[in-house]
């Protein structure tokens, strides 16, 4: 599987690209700041991207869903919950003294019973609120085989979580969603986060100063 990250100031937050790398097809996950990256790499691999898929909706992970819509004329996926804040992304981007432009309408709510596909692999949609009510990880992995490679967004770091001070956030509900849904995978899968390095669940399991047990 291709994996490709960017990330641009002021938010370094990363904008990915997944694909198949015998189909060349592929999905566009949370464009941000870095769209023009993103869309550039589609070109020189020549993919062909078959929906925009966004993990969660502040305005960091989805300052390029109007140049990439406009661009790919693909589908863009959102959890219903989230729908308030990306309405509100113009209003987000003024708190930080920037500028979003108007994000065209969502075409599709994840449908957490189903799978989405490009070329050989599935895409497991998981519902990880707590960060924001509407936070979803994304499983990739071969289809028919297991899902290794999760694209959490802001609910897990390498050595942190989301924070859970802006609205719909809540701390208590967000370390459910890390335990009982991300850790459920093993401990080798991979995860790609938001912001930061890549790291695995296992990693996170044994070390990740928010999600230890204190010693009795």
């Amino acid at each position: 599987m291709i994996i490709e990250v960017r990330a641009v100031p002021p938010f370094q937050k990363n904008g990915y690209i997944v694909a198949c790398e015998k189909t060349r097809e592929a999905v566009l996950i949370d464009p941000g700041d870095e769209v023009e990256q993103l869309l550039r790499v589609v070109t020189e691999q020549s993919l062909q991207v078959r929906s925009i898929l966004l993990t969660h909706a502040h305005v960091d992970h989805v300052t390029g869903v109007p140049r990439a819509r406009q661009a790919l004329q693909v589908p863009v996926y959102l959890h219903r919950e989230d729908l308030f804040l990306y309405e509100a992304a113009p209003q987000q981007a003024a708190f930080f003294g920037l500028h979003c432009d108007d994000l065209p309408a969502i075409d599709r709510y994840y449908d957490l019973s189903q799978s989405l596909s490009f070329g050989g692999y599935e895409i497991g949609v998981h519902h990880t609120p707590g960060h924001c009510p509407g936070g979803v990880c994304l499983a990739i992995g071969a289809q028919g085989a297991g899902k290794e490679d999760l694209f959490v967004g802001d609910t897990l770091f390498a050595g942190s979580i989301g924070r859970t001070d802006l609205p719909g956030g809540d701390y208590a509900t967000l370390i459910r969603s890390i335990t009982q849904v991300l850790f459920s995978f093993g401990d080798a899968a991979r995860v790609f986060s938001g912001h930061g390095p890549q790291t695995t669940i296992g990693q996170e399991r044994r070390s990740n100063p928010f999600l230890q047990t204190p010693s009795r």
